[in-house]
């Protein structure tokens, strides 16, 4: 049998936002067909296009339905399958999660701009751009603030593996390749042991191998 959805993203190397959905859906055990657009060369932006309108990814297709955008992906994933739990199911968490994960979205531009993701890549930043310290402060005291108020119960922001979660996964492999320590922009440990939680996921480890497999190609 055919699998229901279509998740269309760049290169696993380089692509954040292709990440997002894709951990989500092989961490709530979603049988979908992945079809990879190689990025950053002159006919990308013309792959993408002929299946998604943005010109963008990732793009998930669900039948006639096509949905472009990371977070709302996950947001109608969450709704096709309330049984996977990709929310808190408790309201404050919830609204908390959903709160953390519209800042990822729509913040943090000097990170992403100073420290795009590079899966592969080690990179420790000897200087650090003030703006992007600032968001590296934020994004620790977040994390922080979630572990302590929502995840006793687990090892994720809220316990268990939700759509915050999917949201911060590339910056966890940012922080990896530019921040090896977090110290410097106020860690306690509990940063740099989500990084690692991240990392010891399997579906994570998944991703390494296909970016690895990808960057070894020479087509």
């Amino acid at each position: 049998m055919a699998a229901r959805y279509r998740l269309v993203i760049g290169n696993k190397n380089w692509s954040s936002w292709s990440l997002r959905p894709w951990i989500a859906m092989r961490r709530a055990g979603l049988d979908f067909e992945e079809t990879n657009v190689r990025l950053r060369r002159p006919d990308s932006k013309a792959q993408i296009e002929k299946h998604s309108p943005s010109g963008l990814v990732p793009t998930l297709i669900d039948g006639d339905l096509v949905i472009w955008d990371s977070l709302s992906i996950l947001e109608y994933l969450a709704e096709q399958h309330p049984d996977k739990q990709l929310w808190p199911a408790e309201r404050d968490a919830r609204a908390r999660a959903r709160s953390v994960a519209a800042e990822m979205h729509s913040g943090f531009q000097p990170l992403r701009q100073h420290c795009p993701m590079e899966v592969l890549a080690r990179n420790p930043m000897s200087e650090v751009a003030p703006e992007v310290g600032a968001n590296a402060q934020r994004i620790v005291a977040l994390w922080k603030d979630c572990r302590d108020q929502f995840g006793s119960k687990g090892p994720f922001l809220f316990s268990h593996f939700t759509v915050a979660d999917a949201m911060y996964a590339p910056v966890a492999s940012r922080f990896r390749t530019y921040f090896p320590d977090l110290a410097p922009f106020g860690d306690d440990g509990t940063a740099q042991t989500y990084v690692d939680t991240i990392f010891a996921m399997p579906e994570m480890a998944a991703w390494e191998a296909g970016a690895r497999e990808e960057m070894a190609r020479t087509d």
